[in-house]
């Protein structure tokens, strides 16, 4: 492994070991993301309704304090009217009776439009805490069978990334960043030759080609039908050589 391009080629196996590793999830880590976000949406959408409604049942136990107080106060003044001492008196304690009746009224009428409300808000409560008990399980679920997929894997992926790290930077900077740029669009960014052919696309490489490649190992072969990078046919890596790296 003197060569960039040999460097490469261990590169591009090491990555395909992470893929084939990082294909066992699927797209479980997306869905976890997905649902650890619709938990923390339907979370907060709970607590704004337990706001609300906390809101709507101190309006009603102060209403209905104030209701009573209201009706006392009615009742004083009721009485007050047969120890008046003129219609003066009587007509100024009348109007004031009628000011509470209207205040009362008035009061009773928001009671009951909020007494409706709470009853909703209760219901609709109810309704977005299942779904939340529901989001919690869904995830606790994802999250456990991810974390059983991990288990085996963790030290797997954490040895081979390590390992791709040293490899990378042993690269020049400018192949590494077309290899990353070809991965974009071809997981297999570097094959070997094979039957004077690239192994990626099957498209067939000139005899002259593969000879400059043979025979100058600092030479970077481009693949004119794909795009991919073509490593030498002789040049074999296995994952023994990676696990001895």
């Amino acid at each position: 492994m003197e060569y960039p391009i040999e460097i490469l080629a261990v590169v591009a196996h090491v990555d395909q070991r992470l893929d084939e590793l990082n294909e066992d999830f699927g797209d479980l880590p997306q869905i976890i993301e997905q649902k650890t976000f619709k938990l923390g949406e339907q979370t907060k959408l709970v607590e704004e309704t337990k706001s609300i409604l906390k809101d709507v049942k101190s309006f009603c136990s102060r209403t209905k304090i104030t209701l009573v107080e209201l009706k006392d106060k009615e009742e004083k003044l009721t009485e007050q009217q047969f120890h008046v001492r003129n219609n003066k008196e009587f007509d100024a304690i009348s109007n004031e009776i009628k000011t509470l009746k209207e205040e009362h009224k008035k009061l009773s009428e928001q009671l009951r439009a909020e007494g409706l409300k709470e009853e909703n808000l209760v219901r609709i409560l109810e309704s977005q805490e299942a779904d939340l008990e529901k989001l919690k399980v869904e995830l606790a679920e994802k999250e456990q069978e991810h974390s059983a997929l991990t288990e085996g894997q963790n030290d797997e992926l954490e040895e081979l990334k390590a390992k791709k790290e040293k490899l990378v930077v042993m690269l020049p900077k400018a192949l590494y960043t077309d290899y990353a740029r070809i991965r974009l669009m071809h997981l297999d960014a570097a094959v070997r030759v094979y039957k004077n052919s690239c192994s990626g696309c099957y498209n067939a490489i000139p005899a002259q080609k593969i000879v400059e490649l043979r025979n100058n190992r600092n030479q970077i072969l481009i693949c004119e039908n794909c795009g991919r990078i073509v490593t030498p046919e002789d040049y074999i890596v296995d994952d023994e050589m990676v696990d001895n790296l």
